[in-house]
């Protein structure tokens, strides 16, 4: 999984409960990054050996970082394989997203998000030859789901599911917390939230998007807190990844059609979905595609809101949001 700076700050307020509820409270590592967890059980059950046994097998499904994953076979393989249920998921969901953007979210972006130094392999600082052969292997198009099947149109086309895959591994948490009948929960897997209920004082979860900085190293600090109730957020940023060459400084969000990375005025953008993985597929898609394209799409597409930072011509952070992202926003 990818290795995501943390652009969501989790901010658990728990008053006091006059139900029989438990409040259990873990953090833990998975996908190069942290997940936390917060649920009320009346049972006062610890999930958390299930759940690192849950993000365990989804490892073995569709991380790059793991030889042996299911997506690993697919992307060393001449022409695809077998694909299981977790990379059909994974595919559906990304076709379906990199349909309606236009190839703005493209999971098959990998060799060009490798070779800028952003992947799990080393970059070799490319020039514009060394883009251009790339991508020829880069384009959704080129990937099929066939009777179970992942097919490839030809060897080196690779699949790299990093920029939906945490997201869906914060829905997996939240499915497997209400297997065991928990509704009230806040899950967090390196900034990507999945808020459902509510906590016992019959309150929203809150949550906060954190304000952008001008150095990875810089303090923490949030912009705006957010009130979620069966909803998901997650944030894609390009101040917290990104390196300096010749005095310019690059995102490591991928454009697919240029090759480069995208270079915009947009900083961050969260979006609520009511999943994670649809959240955070739309928010690197909104990276690409920048403040005004994204906000057009949006006005067509109001099962999704969104909260913009942007920076105006004198440097400055302004901020853009959705009609309907208000009613989320703290007083």
């Amino acid at each position: 999984m990818r290795n995501s700076s943390i652009l969501l700050i989790c901010i658990v307020f728990v008053l006091g409960s006059c139900k029989p509820e438990k409040k259990i409270g873990f953090i833990g590592e998975a996908q190069g990054t942290y997940y936390a967890v917060t649920y009320f059980d009346s049972q006062g059950r610890n999930l958390q050996p299930e759940l690192d046994s849950l993000l365990h097998s989804f490892d073995l499904s569709a991380s790059l970082w793991e030889p042996g994953s299911v997506i690993s076979i697919i992307n060393e393989s001449d022409s695809g394989a077998e694909a299981d249920t977790v990379i059909r998921q994974l595919f559906r969901l990304s076709n379906d997203i990199a349909v309606k953007t236009g190839g703005s979210f493209d999971y098959t972006v990998g060799p060009l998000v490798n070779a800028w130094g952003f992947g799990f392999k080393k970059g070799i600082d490319p020039d514009s030859n060394v883009i251009d052969s790339l991508k020829r292997f880069v384009g959704y198009e080129k990937i099929s789901l066939e009777k179970g099947f992942l097919y490839k149109s030809f060897p080196g086309v690779s699949v790299d599911f990093n920029a939906i895959a945490q997201g869906y591994s914060v829905d997996l948490i939240g499915a497997c917390l209400e297997s065991y009948g928990i509704d009230n929960y806040l899950v967090d897997v390196g900034g990507e939230v999945l808020a459902k209920g509510n906590k016992p004082d019959n309150e929203p979860w809150i949550v906060g998007i954190e304000q952008p900085s001008e150095s990875a190293e810089d303090e923490r600090s949030l912009q705006v807190k957010l009130k979620l109730h069966n909803k998901a957020v997650a944030t894609s940023g390009s101040y917290r990844k990104f390196f300096v060459r010749n005095g310019v400084r690059y995102s490591h969000t991928i454009d697919p059609q240029t090759g480069y990375p995208a270079f915009h005025s947009l900083l961050s953008v969260s979006v609520v979905a009511g999943n994670c993985a649809t959240a955070d597929a739309y928010a690197t898609a909104f990276m690409v595609m920048g403040l005004e394209k994204s906000l057009d799409f949006l006005k067509y597409n109001n099962d999704l809101e969104a909260f913009f930072i942007y920076s105006d011509p004198e440097g400055n952070f302004r901020t853009e949001y959705t009609p309907g992202f208000e009613k989320f926003l703290m007083d």
